[in-house]
């Protein structure tokens, strides 16, 4: 099976605070229901990613970004860690985003930030608080989805007066109002495990 991927894409949401190149792998094995990457799910859509190509691509954005995505992969682990052993050595962060809930630890000993879960499209994405997706620091292991809620925005505010000894704040965009302003992260360790059981085949 080649490691393939979509043509890669300079990204800025995925990993918060940094400036990620992100290939999108094929060949997916999770097949979430709802999907909105359905050509992720076939191993021959995209081009072979040889450890050549990716350290090309590499060069060719040299200095303009400090973070590699990989969405998907983690059922090749040798072809991903061979990627992301590169991306290190070129100075870079590393991610992984996962539709698994566990990650072998022969591959996230090699990341910086990981991201596990399958797509629920009742529970959302990584900036919805039912969401059963996680995002970590891997060195730290602590939970980081609240950097993907957006912060209040404080031109959203208005005051009106209501009478001379009185205010009543009013919103004016409630989807940029999001409680986690205020929210201080938690920390809650991740139990990496080892061994190929964990490894979507």
């Amino acid at each position: 099976m080649t490691f393939n991927c979509i043509t890669p894409s300079v990204v800025f949401q995925e990993v918060p605070n940094e400036i990620s190149l992100c290939f999108s792998i094929t060949g997916c094995k999770v097949g979430c229901k709802g999907c909105h990457s359905t050509e992720l799910w076939h191993e021959n859509n995209g081009m072979s990613l040889t450890n050549t190509n990716f350290t090309l691509w590499l060069k060719k954005y040299q200095g303009l970004i400090s973070c590699v995505v990989f969405f998907g992969g983690e059922w090749q682990p040798k072809a991903l860690i061979e990627k992301l052993l590169i991306a290190k050595n070129h100075g870079l962060k590393t991610c992984l985003y996962s539709g698994e809930k566990h990650i072998d630890l022969n591959i996230s000993q090699y990341l910086n930030f990981l991201k596990t879960g399958a797509w629920h499209e009742t529970l959302g994405g990584l900036d919805s608080p039912t969401t059963n997706q996680v995002f970590r620091d891997v060195i730290s292991g602590e939970k980081l989805n609240h950097l993907f809620n957006k912060a209040i925005d404080m031109n959203t505010f208005k005051v009106n007066a209501v009478d001379a000894s009185h205010s009543q704040t009013t919103i004016l965009d409630t989807n940029s109002f999001k409680a986690n302003a205020f929210e201080i992260s938690t920390f809650e360790p991740y139990q990496f495990n080892q061994g190929a059981n964990n490894v979507a085949a």
